[in-house]
């Protein structure tokens, strides 16, 4: 059986940096993408960030500038790192892992930028 355990998320203040970790267990197999998404309250949950197999990057136009995605493959793992956070980054936070077959979903780690 597939988990994702995300990690990183906690308190920061506005300017402030965190970085977070999805590691997934069990046998993931054509692994398309790997990706963070987010869902504040009253809000949809909207994408990220996404790194494909290859290594191609894609961004929210909000975070551009101010997050990285990159990824393990020998790990299974991607990490987010999130820098000049703002308060409107307050979220929860979302690892996707996309194959061919499946969507696999973590449990989901709070972000609060908040001073």
């Amino acid at each position: 059986q597939v988990q994702l355990v995300e990690s990183g998320g906690g308190l920061v203040q506005p300017g402030g940096s965190l970085r977070l970790s999805c590691a997934a267990s069990g046998s993931i197999f054509s692994i398309n993408a790997m990706g963070w998404y987010r869902q504040a309250p009253g809000k949809q949950r909207e994408l990220v960030a996404a790194i494909t197999s290859g290594g191609s990057t894609n961004y929210a136009d909000s975070v551009k500038g101010r997050f990285t995605i990159s990824r393990d493959n020998a790990k299974n793992t991607v990490y987010l790192q999130m820098n000049s956070l703002k308060p409107e980054d307050t979220a929860v936070y979302y690892c996707n892992i996309a194959t061919m077959a499946n969507d696999y979903w973590g449990q989901g780690t709070q972000v609060t930028v908040s001073s």
